[in-house]
């Protein structure tokens, strides 16, 4: 854990970060205690546990798109005013999960709670970019890290553990307490941050650019949980290019658009951004696939399957002390490239799990994993954003967030329409057929991720972590 001379003395200062750290909290606990519950979630609601990704993509793809307006939104209403907003939209969004009935209510109550969660991420990470001095945020980044962790820590057990003996409903409702006591302290401690300069909201450009994520996350979720054919997936599919196309055209010749152009004119940028895409969109379907993989093809139960999950946590927590000498040794650009390929191949190293198996395998595949995804984000979050000035940095920090939650619905959708068409491979009239099609999923996801290095190794190879030449920043992963 980050040493309490590593972060900002300011009692106020302090606060700030333990109040963010609530808003990763919150985001963190449902992101993982979700995965767990899906086979029992799908048992109540009457589907497929192979075919919940919805549930999952749902809030990551309203995240996405609200985020381009969040940078806007707090810079015209105030940090705290929606950062408390956000945290009781989250809130309510979270009873209404736990009040549904149906797959498709379930769905529209996550798109309640990805409204909330758009806005507290982004604006969370804002107000640290406005009040943490420049050569402190890598530092203050990593202590807020630590107890948003504690999320995933908790997640997977506590969410395996209600759902085995109690309901699967109460996974939501955990997150009402916390976003009461999220509440009282942002009236106490978040400052009312707004932005020097007001401008007019780019409204034409931000429908581009939300119809554009929507319609290629659905092209990929199409495939196995809509049931559209090649035919309609294409279709879908060139429509979503053809409006991110047109978006970046029109920003091009637009005063005042969603994103500048010019903001790709800032190389580290520009590289960490794509590469955040790319190698997400392998990663970032582990937390779904692993829980799945362990309950359907392996008979564990959902409390063992929780527990399974814990390493993970436990090594990314570890990990995240380590980032910076790393990186400071060794270069963004060397660390990026070697690591994103460890992260590639611990994926595909699951794709060699099967029944009967010593359970320390197990364990040391997911703690290799969260070692080097840990690492993968610290280093991928802080290279995007540590070279932005300050008249960049609402935009470049809202731009960071949407292509995050956009790697996150476009990789769950994707390793389902992976899983579901090898499915129809092998065949699911047995837990061995079902195991042949995880397997072949993992090691199509972890060549994804492998293929993503070839992106890092364009950064210039002498950019390292803060020095006192050089200030850092950095995000969450």
């Amino acid at each position: 854990m980050t040493s309490e001379a590593a972060i900002p003395v300011d009692p106020a200062r302090k606060s700030l970060l333990w109040l963010v750290a609530v808003g990763f909290f919150m985001q963190t606990l449902d992101a993982t205690i979700i995965n767990t519950a899906l086979p029992a979630m799908a048992a109540s609601l009457g589907e497929s546990p192979l075919r919940m990704q919805s549930v999952v993509v749902a809030y990551a793809l309203t995240m996405a798109m609200l985020i381009p307006a969040s940078g806007w939104i707090a810079d015209r209403f105030g940090t705290r005013r929606i950062f408390f907003s956000a945290i009781v939209l989250f809130a309510i969004g979270s009873v209404l999960c736990a009040l549904s009935h149906s797959l498709g209510q379930l769905v529209a109550a996550r798109v309640v709670q990805g409204l909330g969660g758009a806005l507290l991420l982004p604006v969370g990470r804002l107000s640290l970019l406005r009040t943490v001095p420049r050569g402190e945020f890598l530092q203050a980044m990593s202590f807020v890290a630590i107890p948003g962790l504690i999320g995933p820590l908790l997640g997977p057990t506590l969410g395996g553990w209600l759902v085995q003996y109690a309901s699967w409903h109460w996974i939501f409702l955990i997150n009402v307490p916390v976003g009461l006591a999220g509440c009282i302290a942002t009236l106490k401690y978040m400052p009312d941050l707004r932005g020097v300069v007001q401008k007019r909201f780019d409204s034409v450009g931000y429908a581009m650019l939300a119809f554009g994520m929507v319609a290629i996350s659905l092209a990929l979720d199409g495939v196995s949980e809509l049931g559209l054919r090649q035919g309609g997936v294409m279709v879908v599919l060139i429509f979503g290019f053809a409006s991110v196309v047109a978006y970046w055209l029109r920003a091009a010749r637009t005063p005042e658009p969603l994103f500048a152009p010019s903001l790709f004119s800032v190389p580290t940028l520009s590289i960490g951004l794509i590469g955040n895409l790319f190698s997400r969109l392998g990663s970032s379907c582990m937390p779904f696939l692993v829980p799945l993989l362990l309950q359907v093809s392996m008979g564990y139960s959902p409390v063992r399957a929780g527990l399974m999950m814990l390493p993970i946590a436990l090594a990314g927590m570890a990990m995240k002390r380590f980032a910076t000498p790393l990186i400071t040794r060794h270069g963004y650009r060397k660390v990026l490239v070697v690591n994103t390929v460890l992260v590639g191949l611990t994926m595909a190293s699951f794709g060699l799990t099967a029944p009967g198996q010593p359970m320390v395998l197990h364990v040391l595949q997911l703690l290799a994993f969260g070692a080097v995804n840990s690492l993968q984000f610290t280093a991928m979050n802080t290279i995007t954003l540590k070279d932005l000035d300050g008249s960049m940095a609402s935009s470049g920090n809202s731009l960071l967030s949407m292509v995050q939650m956009l790697a996150m619905s476009l990789g769950v959708a994707a390793a389902g329409a992976v899983l579901a068409g090898y499915n129809g491979i092998f065949g699911t009239e047995t837990a061995a057929h079902t195991l042949d099609a995880f397997q072949a999923t993992f090691a199509s996801m972890g060549l994804i991720t492998i293929a993503s290095a070839l992106i890092f190794w364009h950064l210039p190879g002498e950019v390292r972590a803060a020095h006192p030449a050089q200030p850092e920043v950095s995000g969450q992963g």
